[in-house]
């Protein structure tokens, strides 16, 4: 299954931007493989004396970036196995702002972080594994829009590339 084969039908509009990221020709479960090391090898390249820095006060922080990606990772993968399994109902938006203070990400090392999203990637890559192209194809409503599960997961890849992109430009000068 490639990024190719997603129909704009398959998503709200605001996911656009974050799937515009992902290269055509990009493989779903590959992607993922290929992603996780991106990652990886990009937050671990980062100076640790600016992993608590913000671009403007009321900013996050890039630990607090990370930890946005492995929450939306869980989120979206939950809501990806609901649709693939065909479950109908409805499934609630979440705001992403509340979940930075809880989530302590600045009393984690980055290493703790990496390792968190590590065990949350490879628990994507399992599920994705498991879930049959048809199934991934199947499509229900998340944050009062149609979304297939596939969907979900080319958003999360291109979530990635998006937050990545934004820490090169705005935190990384």
């Amino acid at each position: 299954m490639k990024k190719q084969e997603l129909q704009p039908t398959e998503f709200n509009e605001f996911y656009a931007r974050y799937i515009s990221k992902v290269p055509d020709k990009t493989s779903l479960k590959k992607g993922f493989e290929n992603d996780k090391e991106a990652v990886i090898t990009f937050f671990l390249s980062i100076p640790k004396d600016t992993l608590e820095y913000r671009y403007q006060p009321q900013k996050w922080s890039i630990k607090e970036v990370l930890q946005h990606i492995i929450d939306t990772e869980r989120i979206f993968m939950y809501r990806l196995l609901r649709i693939a399994r065909k479950d109908m109902t409805p499934l609630e938006g979440f705001d992403q702002n509340t979940y930075i203070n809880p989530s302590g990400a600045h009393n984690k090392t980055i290493d703790s972080l990496l390792e968190e999203f590590t065990t949350t990637r490879l628990y994507s890559i399992n599920l994705l594994n498991s879930i049959s192209y048809e199934n991934l194809c199947n499509i229900g409503i998340a944050n009062n829009s149609p979304i297939s599960a596939r969907a979900c997961a080319f958003i999360l890849l291109g979530h990635s590339i998006w937050h990545m992109d934004i820490i090169k430009e705005r935190y990384l000068k």
